[in-house]
């Protein structure tokens, strides 16, 4: 007797179309894992930190002009990082921070001998994009460097950049599937964190939550004064939101953290139980008998 399922069956053509949509979003892990295509994933990481620092660094310059409020100013890279990870994380993860590509390594999702790689290329698009803004806009408020507000001392911008990405990498390990921030319920809850986080902590510490965000700017502008404030925060909340995870979720790397992280837990339930009903009936074959 065939035992009864939920999960109702899509003729071809829709099944066909649902599983380009989640390749779209997604993404191929063997893909993403295959070493041949490592230029693909660097020029990706390039590419959208290029952009990301444009906005957010941008937005800063013309804030500082008095051409753009503050508020749109922090909001603009919470909504080009929902672009980003929208159009190209399934290709690199859409890592945009040193930091988040430590955690992912960390988490054990993400290969040790790939994160230089991915660090220098998040640098140089940082850098590009900085370079690209002087030449565009001119050398104002220092090149969108990240800087702590006024009234504010080092050590009180740097507790809140540790705070904010604390919470910023708690937001990324709970949504990522594997290393990867894909999905558009990653995008909405990683943009809209950072969107939020500027909208109240930048006139603290600029709310970078990213060292290659505050790289770039210094180097272009030769302002290093606070730079160390941007690498200690952000890399210290990541390494504690790493624990957290652990504490949270458990371990990384498996099978299952990568289901829950793309939306498809339900199906890869579905799918163990079909293996476990498998084995049942091939066990006890008087069970087929009506």
């Amino acid at each position: 007797m065939s035992m009864p399922t939920d999960n109702p069956v899509l003729p071809p053509a829709e099944d066909q179309r649902a599983r380009n949509l989640l390749h779209l979003q997604f993404g191929s892990l063997t893909e993403f894992e295959d070493a041949s295509l490592e230029y693909r994933r660097l020029f990706s990481e390039l590419l959208g930190t290029f952009f990301l620092v444009l906005v957010a660094a941008g937005g800063s310059m013309l804030h500082a002009k008095g051409e753009i409020s503050l508020a749109a100013a922090v909001v603009a890279p919470g909504l080009m990082v929902m672009a980003i990870i929208l159009f190209m994380g399934a290709v690199s993860g859409a890592h945009l921070n040193p930091g988040v590509s430590v955690a992912f390594a960390l988490r054990g999702d993400f290969p040790w001998w790939r994160v230089p790689g991915y660090v220098v290329v998040q640098l140089i698009g940082a850098t590009l994009a900085c370079l690209f803004l002087r030449a565009v806009i001119g050398d104002v408020g220092h090149i969108g460097a990240t800087l702590p507000g006024p009234g504010y001392h080092a050590w009180q911008a740097l507790l809140m950049e540790f705070v904010l990405t604390l919470a910023l990498l708690s937001v990324i390990l709970g949504t990522a599937s594997g290393a990867q921030n894909v999905g558009s319920l990653g995008a909405l809850a990683v943009g809209g964190y950072v969107a939020l986080a500027g909208l109240w902590a930048a006139p603290i510490s600029s709310a970078s939550m990213n060292t290659a965000r505050s790289f770039g700017p210094a180097l272009v502008s030769g302002d290093w004064s606070s730079f160390w404030v941007y690498v200690v925060g952000p890399l210290s909340g990541a390494l504690l939101a790493v624990g957290f995870a652990w504490i949270l979720r458990g371990r990384g790397g498996d099978a299952a953290a990568r289901a829950a992280g793309s939306g498809r837990l339900s199906a890869f339930a579905s799918n163990v139980e079909r293996e476990i009903g498998r084995g049942r009936r091939g066990s006890e074959p008087g069970d087929d008998a009506s």
